[in-house]
C-alpha cells in the first residue's frame, strides 16, 4: 500500500471528491463508475480505496460537501436581507432555483438520495434509513432540513441549520407558532420543481408560477403589513 503524505492524502482525497462530483452530476450514482472517477482524477482504482470505501461513501461525502456549500450561500443571502419577509423570501428562492438548476441539489433534497445512499452503507433498506432527514436540507432544519430530533449523524452533518424559524415564529406578526411547522411548509414547497417541463404546469408558465407561489406563501406567513416591520 502507498503511503501518502498528510499533504498529498488531502489533495488526493479533494481531487477524487471534485471528479466525484462532476460525474454524479453530469450522470448520477448508477451510471458513475469507480473507475470513471479514478481515470477523471489521474490516479489508479487501488489507489481509490485508500481514501474510501466504496462509491457510495463517495457519493455520501459528495452530497454532504454541496449541501454545506449550499447553507454557506444561504447563509449569506439571508444576511443580506433587510426584513424577515425578505429572509422568507430569500431562502425560497435560492433553495428553488437550486434544486431546479443543481442536479446534485435536486437528488440530495427532493430525490432523498442521502436515505438511499445511507442505507445501502448501513446494509438497511431504504424504508428503514430514518425520516426524511436530507429533504429540503436547505430550508432551515435541525437536521440540515428542517426536523432534526437532536441525534443528528455527525458524518453527513445533520447538526447544521438556520436559525431563521425560530426567529421567524417568535414575532407578533408571524402566523405559525411552530417552527416545526414552518419547516416542512418550506421542505414541501421544494417538490413544485417537479411540475416543471410536465403537463401538471402549462407550458411556458412555471416561472410565473413559482415566483406566485414565493410571493403568497410569504405574504401568508406574515400578518400585516410589510412598510410597518422595523
Amino acid at each position: 500500500m502507498t503511503r501518502f503524505s498528510d499533504e498529498d492524502r488531502e489533495r488526493i482525497r479533494g481531487e477524487l471528491t471534485e471528479a466525484g462530483h462532476e460525474l454524479f452530476a453530469l450522470h448520477g450514482f448508477d451510471r458513475t463508475r469507480v473507475s470513471d472517477v479514478t481515470d477523471a482524477a489521474g490516479i489508479g482504482t487501488s489507489t481509490f480505496y485508500q481514501f474510501f470505501d466504496s462509491k457510495e461513501e463517495l457519493y455520501l461525502a459528495v452530497l454532504v460537501a454541496e449541501r454545506e456549500r449550499l447553507f454557506d450561500q444561504l447563509e449569506a443571502a439571508v444576511a443580506e436581507a433587510e426584513t424577515p419577509r425578505a429572509e422568507a423570501e430569500t431562502v425560497l428562492r435560492t433553495t428553488l432555483g437550486q434544486v431546479r438548476s443543481n442536479p446534485l441539489i435536486r437528488r440530495l433534497f427532493v430525490d432523498g438520495e442521502i436515505r438511499r445512499v445511507e442505507a445501502q452503507l448501513n446494509g438497511t433498506g431504504f424504508g428503514d434509513a430514518g425520516e426524511g432527514d436530507d429533504a429540503g436540507a436547505c430550508t432551515a432544519g435541525g437536521d440540515g432540513t428542517g426536523g432534526d430530533s437532536g441525534d443528528g449523524d455527525s458524518r453527513t452533518g445533520f447538526g447544521r441549520v438556520l436559525p431563521q424559524p425560530e426567529e421567524w415564529v417568535a414575532r407578533d406578526d408571524f402566523r405559525i407558532d411552530d417552527p416545526e411547522i414552518v419547516r416542512g411548509l418550506l421542505r414541501s414547497l421544494l417538490f413544485v420543481t417537479q411540475a416543471r417541463e410536465t403537463p401538471v404546469v402549462p407550458d411556458g408558465t412555471y416561472d410565473a408560477v413559482e415566483e406566485t407561489l414565493i410571493e403568497t406563501v410569504v405574504a401568508g406567513l406574515f400578518a400585516g403589513d410589510e412598510t410597518t416591520e422595523e
